[in-house]
């Protein structure tokens, strides 16, 4: 079935089998009906409650097919903007985790990192400003999915927050390398160098905070 056509099964299940998708997880369908969620969301998302109704299995609505295509569409946007602020809960987080652990993301390719497992990040949380790109937190670089289908999504759909927030949540998992490195740039134009500089700063400093309070809980 290509990505166009339309399944009987569970939309969050077909969505997440189709090729390019492999670095979302499953929200609760709970998660996205409840209104709160979607808090600001109706700007980017004209008719939201149809497209809510699709994502989670009960659009019963008649319509064209031109017309369900279209909403099909807006029901992948929906998913991606609503992911984000899944992703930062803990049971999103969860979810996650799990993804990083068993490699889902992909590996560092720096040789120092011994194939350290990497996470999405976006460089933006505004939609279509960038694509998302790939933390590795053991050297602290930013690098460019191999995937063309991986390289297309939208950076909003997992946020700049996301990688600082679930090493918060799981410290002993996280292998800081000990070594400093020169900020390298993997596949990126010059005028990125400024914004990579800061969001690596920014998780140097989160990094810092939370070795400081282990060390004085006696972790």
């Amino acid at each position: 079935m290509s990505d166009s056509e339309f399944s009987e099964d569970f939309w969050i299940d077909w969505f997440l089998g189709a090729k390019g998708n492999e670095y979302f997880c499953d929200i609760d369908p709970e998660f996205i009906l409840d209104r709160f969620n979607l808090t600001g969301l109706e700007t980017e998302i004209p008719r939201i409650r149809p497209v809510v109704d699709i994502i989670t299995d009960k659009f019963k609505q008649e319509c064209s097919d031109a017309e369900r295509e279209n909403l099909e569409r807006l029901a992948w946007r929906l998913y991606g903007l609503v992911h984000a602020r899944y992703i930062l809960t803990p049971r999103g987080l969860q979810k996650m985790n799990e993804k990083f652990r068993n490699y889902d993301f992909g590996k560092c390719p720096r040789y120092n990192c011994k194939n350290y497992p990497l996470l999405p990040i976006g460089l933006h949380d505004i939609p279509a400003q960038s694509t998302v790109k790939l933390y590795c937190a053991k050297c602290e670089d930013l690098y460019v999915p191999k995937s063309s289908r991986h390289a297309a999504i939208d950076g909003a759909y997992f946020g700049s927050s996301f990688p600082g927030m679930l090493l918060q949540a799981y410290p002993n998992e996280v292998e800081r390398s000990r070594e400093k490195y020169l900020l390298k740039i993997f596949g990126f134009k010059l005028h990125d160098r400024a914004e990579l500089a800061r969001i690596q700063e920014k998780y140097n400093q989160e990094a810092e905070k939370e070795f400081k309070r282990l060390e004085k809980e006696g972790l």
